[in-house]
């Protein structure tokens, strides 16, 4: 009787939260190579690939499709029984502010493991523009926070990690230089809506705002449709869009920073384990 490697069955999850197996190797604190291993060695096993090329990324194939939840339930009952035998009972109610694109592209799986760790704490996710999240007004609406954060330097808001930023969508249909850039944004306020303004009008290139919607879903569907492009952080663009740092007819638009902020005077345990565990699957 063969038994599934359950490092194997995390690293494929990983791999496609995070969208690469770069990525996934840093936050499991393995090579690529070894990512990349582990892949083979789980494939072997099944006797199938679980990806295929897209473009200049690996997405999963319809095994890996199919295998997918059933590894995330498998994880679950592994982490359940660990939880059970381990650790610390953790009871409490956290009340955590997201930017949309985290809500729908990484945090779905990472409190869907967290409640099944912690089933006794009670959670309470709302997604606002980051800008919103950090407001000194809005604090006393959140437990705990998790922003983008321009001001690396920031003492209330220190960043614990960056990312690069991407123009994601069709980008083959911005053909030169003295084209119109249609962008596909959210409101005003949105930090990735400025960086993509500012980073344009720096290079020279005109634009226009033709589409704004505050949900990622909107935009990923408004992208899809070929409607124009939009920036986001890279480890937040969904599986079935293209990206680029740059090309030849759009500028670079370097790094954003992350933070993740506990509004809590007191250390409360909940949201200490919480902001533990989302740094932890972050990082």
């Amino acid at each position: 009787m063969k038994n599934l490697s359950i490092d194997g069955l995390r690293t494929l999850v990983t791999v496609v939260e995070v969208g690469g197996f770069a990525k996934a190797g840093e936050r499991l604190g393995l090579s690529q190579p070894a990512v990349s291993l582990q892949i083979k060695r789980l494939e072997d096993m099944l006797n199938c690939k679980l990806f295929k090329k897209q473009g200049q990324r690996q997405v999963l194939n319809q095994y890996g499709e199919l295998l997918l939840p059933l590894a995330k339930q498998m994880l679950q009952h592994n982490d359940a029984i660990l939880q059970q035998f381990t650790s610390e009972s953790v009871t409490g109610k956290v009340r955590l502010g997201i930017p949309s694109e985290f809500a729908a592209r990484i945090l779905p799986s990472i409190i869907g493991d967290f409640v099944a760790l912690y089933p006794d704490v009670s959670l309470e996710v709302k997604s606002r523009l980051s800008k919103h999240l950090l407001s000194v007004s809005r604090q006393d609406q959140f437990d705990l926070v998790l922003a983008l954060n321009e001001q690396t330097g920031s003492e209330p808001f220190p960043v614990f990690m960056q990312d690069q930023l991407v123009w994601v969508g069709d980008l083959s249909l911005i053909k030169d230089s003295a084209q119109v850039v249609t962008l596909v944004t959210a409101p005003e306020g949105c930090i990735y809506r400025r960086r993509a303004i500012e980073a344009l009008q720096q290079a020279g290139i005109k634009h226009r705002v033709i589409y704004s919607n505050a949900d990622l879903t909107g935009l990923t569907a408004a992208l899809k449709e070929g409607l124009g492009v939009t920036v986001l952080a890279k480890s937040t663009v969904p599986n079935e869009l293209n990206y680029q740092t740059s090309t030849k007819h759009l500028p670079e638009l370097g790094d954003i920073g992350i933070c993740l902020v506990k509004n809590s005077a007191e250390s409360v345990h909940a949201v200490d384990k919480l902001a533990e565990f989302i740094a932890l699957r972050l990082s």
